[in-house]
């Protein structure tokens, strides 16, 4: 099974100058963990929620400027910049071996000669193909 059978193709997107609090609002109405940055439709970094998390608030008194550190502060200065990418054409086993290696839950679907993001796949894409593959055993 390839990476292009499984990934979500064509998948919200961030870009570097888009506020904090707007990727936290797209992760949470989307119900993801992670976005793609791209800069134009080329891949310039993914950010997850895990990145974001110093903007969430431990106590309510915090909250007001959790919200207001969001508000102003950009994704492009807490995405990951040398993401892993992969192309259309990888076969599964070795996304799920790099998803283990390098403890990441998403990996970017690239056209690895011009950066283009063609897709992404996450540990639930992976798991999809899992359950649908043992479905049929």
């Amino acid at each position: 099974m390839l990476v292009k059978d499984i990934m979500t193709e064509n998948p919200v997107t961030a870009t570097e100058l888009m506020t904090v609090a707007e990727a936290l609002g797209l992760l949470y109405e989307l119900d993801v963990r992670h976005l793609p940055v791209v800069r134009g439709s080329e891949l310039a970094g993914i950010v997850s929620d895990r990145d974001l998390r110093g903007f969430t608030a431990p106590s309510e008194d915090e909250a007001i400027e959790a919200i207001e550190r969001a508000r102003s502060s950009n994704v492009g200065n807490f995405m990951n910049t040398d993401p892993i990418r992969v192309d259309p054409e990888t076969n599964v086993r070795e996304i799920v071996e790099l998803m283990l290696v390098h403890r990441v839950g998403a990996i970017p679907v690239c056209d690895l000669d011009t950066g283009d993001l063609l897709g992404i796949v996450s540990y639930i894409d992976v798991l999809r193909a899992l359950q649908e593959t043992l479905g049929q055993a």
